[in-house]
């Protein structure tokens, strides 16, 4: 029996069945910056220490991932921070620890020593610019000591972090002790709320323009097969005439987004819909689309998704912050330029395929960014900024620049580390690739992290 699109691809992902909850995880599946290289949780990790600076260095700071997969991305910070039994271990202004070495870790996940080309370089107060005690007084009518040795002056970042999962499948087995697993976003976070590629899979409705106007699409979920249904409801019809202009909503000015930033790079480098697709692992292959469609700019908009549903659920997440930073990173597109047809696709085993909603596959569709940024400053009450994934990568000090040669004959392997480092680096930023994605940062009762605010 036919059903809505959204009611389909809830079951599919999120019944007892479903593809995000059965099974052994979506990274069998897809690829996605999590997965592709430690180079992005080290960019995360500094822009956390950017957001804990921000919050005063709370005594206990939030790290919720939504959409967590089977923890991968928590797991791999964690590792970052090293033992939170590392008490009293050396801190800079910044707040961050210093390992034992007093190097920093590079974006390859390995200590750094030379050729920090295409890594995550060093900056005042970081592990790798250890501060002497003078400098790290807790007011300037503070003493300093008599010694310039080091000192702790707050309990390590690694003490601070409380890691929570957010998914519906179960908890791994070898998921550390450390992060705690559930299936509903927590109250009262202070600190760092991340949502990887997880808007994509909220679940929405598909409308389709008839001669009477625009129309629920239906879909049978054991074979794909798409039939026209009622009429929309007006809060969706609404939504369309705000968000995807199309014959029935001409474009106009007064309906563009505000209260928010969008980066110039980030719209030319997926300006489509199509540019910023969810990669397959072991393939090159992007979002759906079909020979013979309209331009994107075209007004001739056959296929809309709606991103009711998605506005919601970035809404709530970001009610749930008392004061830090949400970050949704995700591939999707402004209204300026919706794509014609939409995008709803699956993926599997590698592979993109039809979007069938049968539990088997992925069922994903690009996000509306303006729309769902727009929604959370409206809880936030503050501005938000939106820049692509190269940008926001660059800004935190990730740039994929190869080391130099000069280095292959002083340090072979450090050479070979750095070349690996920065390779990866460079699949994260690539414009055509990942490096096409969407970052939405919607700060909470803080300013914008220096990384944020560039």
């Amino acid at each position: 029996m036919p059903i809505p699109w959204r009611d389909a691809m809830s079951q599919a992902l999120y019944g007892p069945d479903g593809f995000f909850v059965a099974g052994t995880g979506p990274a069998d599946h897809f690829r996605t910056s999590v997965h592709a290289s430690p180079a992005f949780a080290t960019a995360l990790l500094r822009l956390l220490t950017q957001v804990d600076s921000a919050l005063g260095h709370p005594p206990r700071l939030d790290v919720v991932d939504v959409g967590a997969g089977r923890g991968e991305l928590l797991m791999s910070l964690r590792r970052l921070l090293g033992p939170a039994e590392s008490a009293g271990v050396a801190v800079g202004v910044s707040g961050e620890p210093a390992d034992s070495a007093g190097v920093a870790v590079g974006v390859s996940g390995e200590p750094t020593h030379s050729g920090r080309s295409g890594l995550i370089p060093a900056w005042a107060g970081s592990p790798e610019t250890l501060t002497p005690a003078a400098a790290v007084r807790l007011s300037p009518d503070e003493p300093a000591p008599d010694e310039p040795s080091l000192v702790a002056v707050r309990p390590s970042l690694a003490e601070r972090v409380r890691f929570t999962a957010v998914e519906y499948a179960d908890r791994p087995e070898n998921l550390p002790k450390e992060i705690h697993w559930t299936t509903e976003i927590p109250d009262g976070i202070t600190g760092l709320l991340l949502a990887t590629e997880w808007l994509d899979n909220v679940p929405l409705d598909v409308a389709v323009h008839a001669d009477d106007g625009w129309r629920y699409v239906l879909v049978e979920p054991s074979t794909g097969v798409e039939t026209v249904g009622e009429p929309l409801a007006a809060a969706d019809l609404e939504w369309l005439a705000t968000w995807w202009p199309g014959p029935a909503s001409p474009r106009s000015a007064d309906r563009a987004v505000t209260g928010g930033s969008t980066s110039a790079d980030a719209t030319s480098g997926s300006q489509s819909g199509f540019g910023a697709a969810r990669p397959a692992q072991g393939s090159s292959l992007t979002a759906r689309s079909r020979p013979g469609c309209p331009e994107p700019h075209s007004s001739d908009y056959r296929r809309a998704e709606i991103g009711r549903s998605r506005d919601a659920a970035w809404a709530d997440a970001v009610r749930r912050i008392c004061r830090g930073l949400a970050v949704a990173v995700d591939y999707g597109h402004l209204r300026e330029g919706r794509p014609v047809d939409g995008t709803l696709t699956g993926y599997r085993g590698g592979r993109q395929v039809p979007p069938v909603p049968d539990g088997s596959s992925d069922v994903t569709a690009h996000v509306a960014m303006d729309s769902v940024a727009s929604a959370g400053a409206a809880v936030a009450r503050c501005a938000y900024s939106l820049v692509s994934q190269r940008e926001a990568l660059r800004a935190l000090g990730a740039d994929g620049g190869r080391p130099p040669l000069s280095l292959a004959g002083t340090d072979p392997a450090g050479y070979v580390r750095a070349l690996a480092a920065a390779s990866a680096v460079a699949e994260l930023t690539d414009s055509a690739g990942l490096g096409g994605h969407w970052w939405l940062r919607q700060p909470v009762g803080i300013g914008l992290p220096p990384a944020v605010a560039r």
